[in-house]
Parts: C-alpha cells; sequence; structure tokens
C-alpha cells in the first residue's frame, strides 16, 4: 500500500517515468478529502497536474538555465478534476452536468451503466435492446436482459455498456490482469533522429508544435495543458457538432482549432503536410482507427522523425478489452469505483471525472519526459496512457477516512471557488471558467488564445 498524500504520489510517478524526484522545488498543499469521497482523487490529481507542471519548468531550467517553484493546491486539483462542470456564460447560470447516461436494473439483479451522450451510441443500444429512446422503456427492456449478456451483445453492437463490478470481481477480470503488467504510463523510442530543441523564448513549451487530435476529455486535457506552458496547439476535429458540448469548449482553452475529414485524400493530405511541421502528435480514438487511416505511431514517426507521438485508450494495450470504447464512466463503471460510492444500493459516479483528467495531466507530463529525452539523445517517442491504467492507480492509494469525509461539502466554499476562476472573452461570448492549477514561479501558466468553435480556424501553422 502506498504511502497517502499527494508528495508522496509524486515521487512515484516521477519514478516510474524514471526522473528523478529529488532536488525540485515543489509545493504541495493541503489534503484529501476534499470531497464526500473515499478515493484520494485530489492528491492523485495535484501529483499529474504538478508532474506535467514540473516537468515543463525541467525544460525551461535546461534552456535557460533558471530553475523555479512549482505549488499546487490539492482542492484546487480535486475541482480541476471536474472543470467543464465550472464552465459557464459570465451573464448565465453555471451549467449542471447533463444526461444522457443512466445505471439500469438487469433481470438477473445486478446494474448496468449505458453511455448515452452519443447519438449514434444510443440508437445502436435501442436497437439491441428493440425499445424505444425514453429512460422508462430502455429500463423495461434492460430488466429482460441478464446483466454480463447485455454488456457483450451492446459492446458487439460497437456501442458502450458497462455492467457495475466491485473491485473484487474486476480484480478477478482478465482485463484487470492485463492491465496489472502495465506501468502507470510508458514512454518509448519509436525512431531515430536527431536531438531537437525542447521549446525556445520565455515560456517553457513556446516553439513547440501540438496536433491534437482527441476528444473529450482525457486527451484534450493533455493539449491544453501544453498550450498553458507555451505550446501551440492545434486541434484537429472530425465535425463541427461538438461546438455545444462544455466539455469540448472548456478543453479548448489555448488551442486553435481546424475541421478535417481524414477519410478523404485532401484531409489526410493535409494532416500529413502538418505532421511535418509538429512535434507533437495526441490522439485518443478508438485503438487503431487513426492508424487504420495511416497515422499510426510507426507512420508518423517516419513522417516526421523527431515526433512525440501519444496515444490514450480506455483499457491499454494488452488483454481481451485492448480494442473496447470506454469512457471515464465506463470504466469507473466495470473497476469497482461506481460500485463503492453507491447509495441505496444503486451505483454511483465518483464526485469528479478522475481517470479522465489525471490520464491527460500524466500524459503531459509523459510528453514532457519525452521531448526532454529527444532533446538529450534524439529520437521519436511514443507514450501510451489509459484510462484503466490510472483507475488501477487510484484504487491501489489509501483510502480516506468516514469522519473526515463526513466533515466535507459536496462543493469548495464559494470565495475559494471564486479565486480560482477567471473570466475570457471567446467567440462564444464572455465565458466563466477554471483558470490553470499549476502555479509556476518565473513562468506562469496561463492560455494565450481562448477557446473557439471547432471550425475556428485554417489547418495550418501559423
Amino acid at each position: 500500500m502506498r504511502a497517502p498524500g499527494a508528495a508522496a504520489v509524486l515521487d512515484d510517478v516521477l519514478t516510474g517515468a524514471g526522473v528523478a524526484p529529488a532536488g525540485y522545488a515543489v509545493t504541495l498543499r493541503g489534503a484529501d478529502p476534499v470531497f464526500p469521497t473515499p478515493p484520494r482523487v485530489g492528491e492523485l490529481g495535484a501529483a499529474a497536474i504538478t508532474a506535467a507542471a514540473l516537468q515543463a519548468a525541467r525544460l525551461y531550467e535546461r534552456r535557460a538555465g533558471v530553475r523555479q517553484r512549482v505549488t499546487v493546491d490539492v482542492d484546487a486539483a480535486a475541482a480541476a478534476m471536474r472543470s467543464w462542470t465550472y464552465l459557464a456564460s459570465v451573464s448565465g447560470p453555471r451549467r449542471s452536468p447533463g444526461g444522457g447516461q443512466q445505471f439500469f436494473a438487469t433481470g438477473d439483479d445486478r446494474w448496468i451503466f449505458l453511455h448515452r451522450r452519443a447519438p449514434h451510441h444510443a440508437a445502436r443500444q435501442e436497437k439491441v435492446l428493440s425499445s424505444g429512446g425514453s429512460d422508462a422503456e430502455i429500463a423495461d427492456a434492460v430488466r429482460r436482459w441478464k446483466g454480463a449478456e447485455l454488456e457483450a451483445a451492446i459492446v458487439a453492437a460497437d456501442a458502450c455498456a458497462a455492467l457495475v463490478r466491485s473491485h473484487e470481481e474486476w480484480a478477478a477480470h482478465q482485463q484487470a490482469a492485463a492491465v496489472a503488467e502495465l506501468p502507470l504510463l510508458e514512454i518509448t523510442r519509436i525512431g531515430d533522429g536527431d536531438p531537437l530543441p525542447s521549446g525556445s523564448g520565455d515560456r517553457p513549451l513556446r516553439g513547440l508544435r501540438v496536433l491534437d487530435l482527441t476528444h473529450v476529455l482525457a486527451g484534450p486535457t493533455c493539449a491544453r495543458t501544453l498550450a498553458e506552458h507555451g505550446a501551440d496547439v492545434l486541434r484537429i476535429g472530425i465535425n463541427s457538432k461538438s461546438d455545444g458540448n462544455p466539455m469540448t469548449r472548456d478543453t479548448g482553452h489555448g488551442k486553435r482549432s481546424a475541421v478535417l475529414d481524414l477519410k478523404t485524400s485532401d484531409g489526410a493530405s493535409a494532416l500529413r503536410t502538418l505532421i511535418g511541421g509538429a512535434d507533437v502528435f495526441s490522439q485518443g480514438y478508438r485503438p487503431g482507427a487513426v492508424a487504420a487511416l495511416g497515422f499510426s505511431p510507426e507512420a508518423v514517426a517516419a513522417l516526421r522523425p523527431g515526433i512525440v507521438y501519444v496515444s490514450m485508450t480506455a483499457f491499454g494495450v494488452k488483454g481481451p478489452w485492448r480494442d473496447r470504447r470506454g469512457y471515464d464512466s465506463v470504466v469507473q463503471s466495470v473497476s469497482g469505483f461506481a460500485d463503492e460510492v453507491a447509495t441505496g444500493g444503486e451505483p454511483r459516479f465518483l464526485p469528479v471525472s478522475a481517470l479522465d483528467y489525471v490520464t491527460g495531466y500524466l500524459a503531459a507530463f509523459g510528453v514532457g519526459v519525452a521531448l526532454e529525452r529527444r532533446a538529450a539523445e534524439g529520437g521519436s517517442y511514443h507514450v501510451q496512457l489509459s484510462l484503466a491504467q490510472t483507475g488501477r492507480y487510484l484504487a491501489g492509494l489509501p483510502r480516506t477516512e468516514a469522519a473526515e469525509r463526513a466533515a466535507c461539502a459536496p462543493e469548495l466554499p464559494a470565495a475559494r471557488l471564486a479565486a480560482l476562476l477567471t473570466e475570457t472573452q471567446t467567440p462564444f461570448g464572455p465565458l466563466r471558467h477554471l483558470a490553470p492549477t499549476a502555479g509556476l514561479s518565473r513562468t506562469a501558466a496561463r492560455w494565450d488564445r481562448p477557446t473557439v468553435p471547432m471550425d475556428h480556424d485554417s489547418p495550418v501553422w501559423a
């Protein structure tokens, strides 16, 4: 059992990636529980955010010879694990998390989670269930199924479902055993190339270009984090349908944004041109989807020697579920968290999307480590993470005490939350949102661009 505390978790994360934890100026303030939940989501979030910021500071020190202090508050990190829920129009109310997904009771007294926010997923589920789309119709249809059989049928129909399992049941599962063989994150050299600069100018990642081919939430968080340390991030979407999604808007801070149809020759050609000028290529689609379009890690490294390629998946690169679709809510359901925080016998989610956000911050940290190696040794690198690997790490941390949780409010005090928020003028109007969580003493984290609509910019480097 690992020792509790954000500092101990940070040391473990750094050591696991081959980064010496000693000798760096870091201040981590506060402790869990921030919100009334057993898993130490604030401390893990703080460790991941600090790791990404610290690695950015290391790159700046390597170039400028200036060491700086990184400061992160655990309560701010816990809020950052549900960042999108704080996004609001300055003139309107904060948006509460929407529906589109729900737990349903099965005929064998189990619970199953159906991810229904994506319309095409919902339609495929309804086809399997032979039901209408209302909650009542779906609930009635689900009760005619055994849980494991329905999960398998919906997954076979290329949609998302998750049988709710306990931590113990998940630990005995073949996929959990495969995940247990993987590190928290993996950084592999995949090609040769000359050493390249890890940035330039007055900010840690200034001068670096990032292609962000991801969608909610882990992947966009990775690129948003790189942007807050000065990287030029170009988000590449496949369409403009998610412009109204607060998750998409909140993870768009600091980025330019363009849309390309990669299934067309023009779209694929435009992306290949962009890759030629990129330092980082980050993708978070279903395993194999981007590779099938000609953009596997090896193909991208051939196009751009020295690239840092990032892959984020739901269940990792091993095991029978390695190609399965998944989201934070899906992985929470199958791996024990939804069962652990059940209320009145009905599963619930953690009050934060810790698996998504922590994975995103860890990915940004991994990019920083790979960039440091590239500067010293040359080469191209592949950074690989999954929500399930992050979940396994979180599940292995000690739990908070019940008495401490009972004293926690479900939200930060209003004055504290106000201090963490900022306002930005955007094409969507003035938005209120969380500011970057990490404090750097010399190169303050900030976003130089506002969040913009998906098809706001041309698919070219500025």
